[in-house]
């Protein structure tokens, strides 16, 4: 872990490459990365490797790759030029078809796959919840207001949409605790070839405890079905013609695990970004009215995911530049959401922004599911947070975990009153 605060390393003066090399591999530019986005966004905004990959910086570019459809999720459309054996593990699963999940699915599986979840996320169907999460928000802050004291991340940013989620899903609350180590472990799976042997064998350790628990809640559920969505599924399921049984573990262990995942890490740099720009804090308190535009802010300035990729299914133009057919693009989110072509002052924090067309939720057919209900989620914990207490106070300088494509703080200790 590395100090937030702390500047990194010089940055070497051969290649913009260089930047994206270190980004990847070290944790000091993990911690702190805007200067080397900026850097690859000035010097190689269209990078390519050898490989055939490329990496895109702008908002322009990105916002028009990920609205192409003809750009595929699915990484087994990629031609590449490494020998199979010797391909990442999430590119060997690609090609011999076992990413059956959302992320990497193309119409017309995605759009029967999605159709089957989407009510239980729409803004309308989300508002619904409104009184339970603020319900589940003030219980964790009654707590801290007896202790004086709470992590950010760890009582509010996990124990809140955890609860929701295990809701929503049908999960017994009283198994929710387990999950944080796995969805950790899981979900790091997704930084692919930078991942040490012991970090992918604790990834696919804890997505095996995964499958097995709700395998476990699945012959729960089929001899006392409710009024949630695993039964849903199930159901679904049994239809036979709607949903594999590879599709139904796989969609039901993405949706639980993005379903608190990422708004933990919403919460928490969202809160972080808060303390460490006074100003803006004290313009929330003064206008709470300002919490839905704060937390769009708080999604551009540091977003809880990082990049996001596809694959040319033909050779397609992108503002002047060709992607071959067979070759991947990688679109760094974080980089576009501070591109100065697209935002004003995009280094400073401004929760009341109103020109804030982000990347974070991604875009087009694979734009986030649950975007409405992170949002909702974020809205309430950190609005009622910032009005129920007048003093939140750092204990100490928050780290980041050590993850990167997904970002977020390991801890954020306050004392609170």
């Amino acid at each position: 872990m590395t100090d937030i605060n702390a500047s990194p390393p010089p940055l070497p003066s051969s290649e913009a490459v260089d930047a994206l090399q270190l980004m990847i591999r070290d944790a000091a530019h993990r911690a702190n990365p805007h200067d080397a986005y900026h850097r690859l966004r000035e010097e190689s905004p269209r990078l390519r490797y050898d490989s055939g990959d490329w990496l895109f910086t702008r908002w322009e570019d990105c916002e028009a790759v990920l609205r192409e459809q003809r750009f595929s999720s699915d990484p087994s459309h990629r031609v590449s030029n490494v020998p199979l054996a010797e391909r990442s593990m999430r590119e060997q699963a690609a090609a011999s078809g076992e990413l059956r999940t959302l992320l990497f699915l193309d119409p017309p599986d995605h759009t029967r796959i999605r159709g089957l979840v989407s009510k239980a996320f729409t803004p309308r169907t989300v508002e619904r919840l409104r009184p339970r999460i603020a319900q589940i928000a003030d219980e964790i802050f009654d707590r801290a207001a007896e202790s004086g004291q709470m992590d950010i991340v760890g009582d509010l940013g996990f124990e809140l949409p955890v609860t929701v989620i295990c809701e929503l899903m049908g999960v017994p609350l009283e198994d929710r605790q387990q999950f944080g180590p796995w969805a950790n472990n899981a979900s790091r799976l997704l930084d692919g070839d930078i991942l040490t042997a012991e970090q992918t064998n604790a990834g696919l350790l804890s997505m095996m405890e995964f499958i097995n628990y709700f395998n476990g809640l699945f012959a729960e559920r089929r001899s006392h079905p409710g009024d949630d969505l695993v039964s849903a599924l199930l159901a679904a399921e049994e239809e036979g013609d709607r949903l594999s049984p590879e599709e139904l573990i796989s969609i039901v262990v993405l949706l639980f695990i993005a379903g608190h995942e990422t708004t933990m890490n919403l919460i928490g740099n969202g809160m972080w970004a808060l303390l460490d720009h006074p100003d803006q804090l004290t313009r929330l308190r003064r206008d709470p009215t300002l919490i839905g535009t704060a937390v769009e802010e708080f999604l551009r300035f540091d977003g809880p995911v990082h990049l996001t990729g596809r694959t040319a299914t033909v050779d397609l133009e992108i503002n002047g530049v060709t992607v071959p057919a067979g070759e991947g693009v990688i679109t760094l989110l974080a980089a576009a959401n501070r591109d100065p072509l697209r935002f004003d002052d995009p280094d400073g924090l401004d929760i009341g922004r109103q020109d804030n067309r982000h990347l974070t939720f991604s875009h087009g057919i694979h734009y986030c599911l649950g975007a409405a209900l992170a949002r909702l989620e974020g809205q309430i914990a950190i609005g009622r947070l910032v009005e129920r207490f007048p003093r939140i106070e750092l204990i100490e300088t928050p780290t980041y975990r050590d993850h990167f494509i997904l970002r977020g703080l390991s801890s954020l200790d306050v004392t609170v009153g």
